[in-house]
């Protein structure tokens, strides 16, 4: 039974925390498109997270190990992910409402959960696959294909998702001695090498001491949201911390309104209330097909 105790609750506080410095990063990389390319900014925020993340491994002891050939490829195919994951979701990021791409980005636990039964074989009843499409239809309701509000970059949010499905199912095949920190740090480097390769082909932007400031409070939000995520998974149960996942939604609406003065309409309210919904409703589903399992 779901038990109400100090390790759920530091959890979910946890957990709340890391979404909240998620959806911070977020606005910062906005705010940093108004000086920056993609790419220049994906390579100066890359240069900062990366060596911040390099000297905790450092500190962590986390840059000794050893690695068989098939973490290796795993490692690799999660890197590539997480670049092109990175590379879509910053796209629609600088070209359209915060909260929108936002809500979009939060149809990952549906989508994870209908990849994984497509690939990796796990069971899922009818009721989650309802969940699922119910779900899709409230990214639709966002998304609105064909009106004249519809922006183009909506497309690039789901490709997001659909790497970020990927890597998720892969690192869940990544050995348990493998630190965390150390895949962190590769990622980083494979992130800011791309950002690097790729910003000759935008014009590079003049760079000031506060377009600097901007992305270096960005790779520190990214820091604190990788290390409050990791902190979530070490306390409480993950059926009820993981809910908690969705206040990245109202911090990403308030900080839309409040910093760049988007105040989203009532059809991407309603696609977003669905979107939340189903997906507590999957995490309800899957603790309650966990305790079958389990004859908890």
């Amino acid at each position: 039974m779901l038990k109400l105790n100090s390790d759920n609750l530091r959890g979910a506080a946890f957990m709340a925390a890391s979404m909240a410095a998620y959806v911070l990063n977020d606005t910062m990389m906005k705010l940093a498109s108004n000086d920056f390319s993609l790419f220049q900014a994906m390579f100066l925020r890359g240069i900062f997270a990366t060596v911040l993340i390099g000297l905790i491994a450092w500190h962590q002891n986390a840059l000794h190990f050893s690695m068989s050939p098939s973490d290796r490829r795993i490692i690799l195919l999660r890197v590539f992910c997480e670049v092109g994951a990175t590379l879509f979701f910053l796209n629609a990021l600088f070209n359209m409402p915060l909260a929108n791409a936002t809500a979009i980005l939060q149809s990952l636990p549906l989508v994870v959960t209908l990849a994984a039964a497509v690939f990796l074989r796990e069971a899922v009843g009818w009721r989650r696959y309802l969940a699922i499409i119910i779900g899709f239809a409230g990214i639709l309701i966002i998304i609105r294909p064909g009106t004249e509000g519809f922006n183009a970059y909506s497309y690039s949010a789901l490709a997001a998702v659909a790497f970020i499905t990927v890597r998720d199912l892969s690192t869940r095949r990544l050995s348990s001695g493998i630190p965390s920190l150390l895949v962190s740090l590769v990622t980083s480097v494979m992130i800011t090498v791309t950002g690097a390769i790729l910003s000759p082909t935008m014009a590079w932007q003049p760079v000031d001491a506060q377009g600097l400031l901007v992305l270096f409070a960005a790779s520190i939000f990214l820091i604190f949201a990788y290390l409050f995520s990791v902190m979530t998974m070490r306390v409480g149960e993950i059926s009820f911390v993981s809910p908690f996942r969705y206040t990245v939604l109202i911090w990403a609406i308030l900080l839309g309104i409040f910093v760049f003065g988007e105040v989203p309409d009532l059809w991407t309210l309603i696609g977003t209330l669905i979107i939340v919904v189903m997906g507590i409703y999957t995490f309800y589903r899957e603790r309650q097909a966990a305790r079958l399992v389990s004859g908890d």
